[in-house]
């Protein structure tokens, strides 16, 4: 393991020319202190744990010191925007301060977010908050825990500088981590700019990094966007399977690796609600739950458009056709293994829709109602009063568990050994608003981030039992209806 001086940067990216990017450093934040810091991630860019409790720590993953081979730079982009082009945006709070090559030959890019203006900011402040940061950093390890493709996050440094947003919040800055922060709009920017040769030279940036095993295709560009597709379409799959809404589907904040990409009004649903809208700025609610699927198809046909100049719109529209399969057979995939379904049959999806026809009329949660689905008493005549009482409709459970213990007996499924499946998909805890809520307010107000350090324990092992964290496996209280989170957050 290395210490920070010794860290093994690449910096790839910063070999493209200034097409693609500006090179700044960041602007410095008085007094930084270490809020969290992520031991897992720390380990897939060979950092020692131990250089956490080094004096200049914080003051590296702020931005006022850089670390030795980094090249900052603040990345190129454009993308749609609730529908509607926005001609150029690019990093503008969130500085690249270059990948870093671990022993296992991996690359990770490592970005500190909210280190200040760059060309990009436009009006903004170039700031993070420490609310926001707070969740970014924490949802990002909980999708890695419930593997969904994600970005990571190594740490979050605070300042007491304040930042205005809604109310005076105090500055913070998250370190994150992906493979690549290349998106959609990466590609966009130059389309709109009738540029071909810079999207030409990203494809190939982005192929030899990423898809290796495309390079030498004479039809490279139609087969990477069919592989963006694929991606994408099991993400979204992933993504409606565990109940979470992104809130901010902009193509912008779309990962061409199929990576869970830029956190803000994100929310896991509590009661089944396929409308869900998790950020109040969607007045439109654009970006509800029930949309990402098709705003997910959406956002690739821009993306595809944007290759247009490298391949032929036949093959972009077919790469395009193969996403609605993709994510149906995925998701159905997923839905079955949460049912702790171990084949597959033709009538799955009925059985599937029905449950979550009357979750919704019912307003049950939706990951309690998965987990507990788990002690389904599959023996003739069984009640399961524990999960016929999350419904007011009490009929109306008892016609769909008739159907799906008719189900198990089918494939003479034991209820042993489907619980065992059904617990290492169906999660006990989850990134609740109100929970993330909780570790906030006492970060904010007494600068304790024990609850921080709590929920990303937790939340590293959601699948598992945890008998001391049995509370943050509780229904949300009443008062967790009313937080509002919006594209400050």
């Amino acid at each position: 393991m290395k210490k920070l001086d010794q860290l093994n940067f690449a910096n790839s990216f910063a070999r493209l020319s200034e097409t693609f990017h500006s090179r700044l450093a960041p602007t410095p934040l008085p007094d930084p202190y270490l809020v969290s810091f992520n031991a897992d991630a720390a380990q897939l860019i060979d950092m020692d744990h131990g250089e956490a409790g080094r004096a200049d720590f914080a003051e590296h993953f702020i931005g006022n010191r850089l670390l030795p081979g980094s090249e900052p730079l603040a990345m190129l982009y454009a993308g749609h925007q609730f529908g509607h082009y926005v001609q150029q945006l690019g990093d503008g709070r969130a500085i690249l301060l270059g990948e870093v090559k671990n022993k296992a030959g991996e690359s990770w890019e490592v970005q500190l977010k909210g280190a200040g203006t760059t060309p990009y900011s436009r009006s903004g402040d170039g700031r993070a908050v420490l609310r926001s940061s707070i969740r970014e950093y924490l949802c990002s390890e909980a999708m890695h825990g419930l593997g969904i493709p994600t970005t990571r996050a190594l740490c979050i440094v605070g300042s007491d500088q304040e930042v205005y947003r809604e109310s005076i919040e105090s500055a913070a800055v998250v370190t994150r981590m992906a493979p690549s922060h290349v998106r959609f709009g990466s590609f966009e920017v130059f389309y709109y700019r009738k540029q071909q040769a810079p999207i030409a030279q990203l494809a190939d940036y982005v192929i030899e990094r990423h898809f290796p095993h495309l390079a030498a295709a004479p039809d490279k560009y139609p087969q990477f966007l069919g592989e963006v597709v694929a991606r994408t379409a099991q993400l979204m799959a992933k993504w409606q399977a565990v109940g979470f809404a992104h809130g901010v589907m902009n193509t912008d904040n779309m990962s061409i690796l199929g990576l869970t990409f830029d956190y803000g009004p994100f929310g896991f649903m509590d009661s089944y609600n396929p409308g869900y809208v998790c950020n109040h700025s969607d007045h439109g609610g654009r970006y509800a739950f029930d949309q990402q699927p098709h705003i997910g198809l959406w956002n690739l046909t821009a993306l595809a458009q944007a290759l247009t100049p490298i391949l032929a719109v036949d093959d972009a529209n077919a790469a395009l056709m193969r996403y609605e399969a993709i994510f149906g057979e995925h998701y159905l995939e997923l839905m079955r293994a949460k049912l702790g379904l171990a084949s597959a049959r033709p009538d799955d999806a009925a059985l599937v829709e029905k449950l979550l026809e009357i979750m919704q009329a019912n307003r049950v949660d939706y990951t309690h109602l998965f987990r507990s689905l788990g002690n389904f008493d599959s023996a003739p005549g069984a009640e399961n009063p524990r999960l016929r009482d999350q419904f007011i409709d009490r009929a109306a459970f008892d016609a769909w568990a008739e159907a799906y213990r008719a189900r198990l007996q089918a494939e003479q499924s034991t209820d042993a050994e489907r619980k065992e499946r059904m617990d290492r998909v169906n999660p006990k805890y989850i990134l609740r608003n109100y929970l993330a809520q909780v570790a906030i307010r006492k970060a904010e107000e007494s600068r304790d981030f024990s609850e921080v350090e709590r929920l990303l324990a937790l939340l590293k092992r959601p699948f598992d039992e945890q008998p001391e964290m049995e509370s943050y496996a509780a229904l949300p209280p009443d008062w967790a209806q009313h937080i509002e989170v919006s594209c400050s957050s």
